[in-house]
């Protein structure tokens, strides 16, 4: 059995969830403590991926990534370079459809606790970039925690956006859920099994793990009080 499709789901996974974790952490932040005309709509766009149906994202991807899109012919003219079926394009589908969820819960999370902390440690002086990381960062690091979990299993199980921009190339862009959507295509059965027992196992371990320490987080704050 190549184990290709399992490397791949995890390479991929690991680095968009890096990737969506910074971005939606510091888009989170800052717009949770600022108000801008437009706000709304720009959440609202940020959201978007996680209503849309897979196809429509990935057509989105395409149409701005393939050769006759914007981004697609600024890559292929300066640095004569294609994104589209390739695992650069796995990637980029697998941030663009697991970024909601980071962003939603790092929005809350830093929502959830009194702003005045952060702005009575400017008043003595403290940095932004220190207030951030000595403050607000641990008050909202269950929540994003949370975050990361959920983003990290959204792109190991993404498929629709992931099929319309990379294609299905074996050893390249056959991602675990691709895998088992030709398997059953080409009848192989016992392969498809094998592979969606897999991916079932990651996303139970995901969500169990992410379970058990927040019910142990929870038990903790209220040990606290």
């Amino acid at each position: 059995m190549n184990l290709s499709p399992l490397w791949l789901s995890a390479k991929t996974a690991a680095i968009a969830t890096i990737i969506v974790f910074i971005t939606g952490v510091f888009l989170a932040r800052f717009i949770a403590r600022n108000s801008f005309r437009g706000k709304s709509i720009l959440e609202a766009i940020f959201m978007l991926p996680l209503v849309l149906p897979p196809t429509v994202v990935g057509f989105g991807l395409l149409y701005l990534f393939g050769k006759n899109g914007f981004i697609g012919q600024f890559l292929l003219k300066f640095f004569d370079f294609q994104v589209v079926f390739t695992w650069y394009a796995v990637i980029i589908a697998a941030v663009v459809v697991s970024f909601p969820l980071m962003y939603q819960s790092a929005a809350a999370a830093f929502q959830k606790y009194d702003p005045n902390v952060e702005n009575a440690a400017l008043t003595m002086g403290a940095s932004k970039w220190k207030v951030f990381w000595t403050i607000s960062f641990p008050l909202a690091w269950p929540g994003l925690l949370a975050g990361l979990v959920l983003a990290f299993a959204r792109a190991l199980g993404e498929f629709g956006a992931t099929l319309m921009i990379a294609g299905y190339i074996p050893n390249v862009t056959d991602t675990i859920p691709l895998a088992i959507y030709f398997a059953v295509e080409s009848g192989n059965m016992e392969k498809a099994t094998f592979w969606v027992i897999i991916i079932v196992l990651l996303g139970f371990s995901t969500m169990l793990w992410l379970n058990w320490w927040s019910r142990r987080n929870m038990m903790k704050y209220n040990d606290h009080r």
